[in-house]
């Protein structure tokens, strides 16, 4: 049987993640066996960190939310329960911006939840 070796694909293959690695630091755009390897762990990286974006993101809307609640005189978690009780229904995404573009609405939605 005859070798075959498939030199048109591989290489092709192999210029793929190099042209993917422009910009890399060193070897790491250079040589293949280095570029493949950290061509492996950026995927890795780049999927691990899509979902810790979205954790993050919730830890900023909180911290924004609970530095607003607070100078309307309440504390974030008073400010959640008093939502609920009043059945104001605003995601946190929502809350935070508000918080951050409009203040006097923020107010009045604490306002609300303090008749609450």
């Amino acid at each position: 049987m005859a070798r075959v070796k498939g030199g048109v694909v591989s290489r092709r293959r192999r210029n793929k993640v190099l042209k993917a690695n422009e910009g890399y630091y060193g070897s790491r755009h250079l040589l293949w066996k280095k570029a493949h390897e950290a061509w492996l762990h950026a995927g890795q990286y780049a999927f691990e960190h899509r979902r810790k974006r979205k954790r993050d993101m919730r830890k900023l809307w909180i911290a924004r939310i609970n530095a607003a609640a607070r100078l309307n005189g309440l504390s974030y978690s008073r400010l959640i329960a008093g939502m609920e009780k009043a059945n104001i229904n605003l995601d946190r995404k929502t809350l935070a911006n508000l918080a951050a573009t409009d203040a006097a609405a923020f107010a009045k939605v604490a306002e609300a939840v303090k008749a609450a």
